[in-house]
């Protein structure tokens, strides 16, 4: 399976603006069979989407009520992060792709692991650096190496060669190994009350979007499995008040955390929680 097949036989779905960057508006599309939705087209010139101050993982910013919130829950959920993979043999060696500029990392390292990080952009790796933490530009170094975790907290849907990604996934992940993704749900409650102004769509930064079908036939022909799903729940909160400065252009924050609750309480019936994290094992 490649890229061009899943862009192959797609319908129209959403249009969908980039609100972060350029105001440019782009087409998702529906993959029937696989039940994931493809951004369209992808820019060739995609790094120059990511150049905002407002893009999270790539700076430090508290200047805002939610620069704020993201970073604080950030930090609390690394302890959670952590404990999927804490068990079994000491010292494990953690990769991390998308590091951003490396904060989970460092927590890694000061909880006694091995880690190496990947983030392309420059901004980023700067900070990472200032704070002592050396990372990649790219898993290019890397192919040769195997882990005993590798983690990707809401990367996969950013990355375009989808199928070369997890080729080198599978090859880089140690026998024995966990891969831990995790990434937006276009199927939970809030996607499909906020639809077109959901702010988890993020065109044209994220060019894929998954259900939990898409990502077990993604893995499956790589011959990876999922053993265990787990939700974010902060995600619907976080996510919803996103979209209602998205939609309203104001932040309604009694409004979003109501939208946020209502699909965390949906998603205890459905599983279909705003974001969700996949743990896989070679098959």
């Amino acid at each position: 399976m490649k890229e061009k097949e899943l862009h192959r036989g797609v319908v129209p779905f959403l249009n969908c603006k980039d609100h972060l960057v350029s105001n440019e508006t782009y087409e998702i599309m529906l993959n029937q069979q696989n039940e994931m939705l493809v951004t369209s087209p992808i820019p060739a010139d995609l790094d120059k989407y990511y150049e905002s101050d407002e893009y999270q993982s790539h700076h430090n910013s508290q200047k805002t009520f939610l620069n704020f919130l993201y970073n604080t829950v950030k930090k609390q959920s690394f302890k959670r992060k952590r404990k999927l993979f804490q068990n079994g043999k000491p010292n494990k060696t953690v990769l991390d792709i998308g590091a951003g500029n490396g904060d989970f990392l460092l927590y890694c390292r000061e909880n006694k692991f091995d880690v190496t990080g990947v983030e392309p952009n420059a901004t980023a790796r700067e900070i990472a650096k200032e704070k002592g933490l050396t990372l990649h530009e790219s898993l290019d170094h890397l192919l040769d190496k195997k882990f005993d975790v590798i983690t990707m907290w809401h990367v996969l849907e950013h990355v375009p060669n989808l199928f070369e990604c997890l080729e080198q996934l599978k090859k880089m992940l140690n026998k024995n190994g966990k891969l831990i993704i995790a990434v937006p749900n276009y199927k939970s409650y809030d996607a499909n009350y906020y639809k077109e102004y959901w702010a988890a769509y993020d065109v044209p930064r994220h060019l894929w979007h998954f259900s939990k079908k898409s990502i077990h036939r993604l893995f499956e022909s790589v011959q990876m499995k999922v053993t265990k799903i787990h939700p974010m729940k902060f995600d619907s909160f976080y996510v919803s008040l996103l979209s209602e400065k998205h939609k309203t252009g104001k932040s309604n924050y009694l409004k979003a955390f109501w939208v946020g609750l209502k699909s965390n309480l949906k998603a205890s019936q459905t599983k279909e929680y705003s974001s969700l994290i996949y743990e896989l094992e070679h098959a």
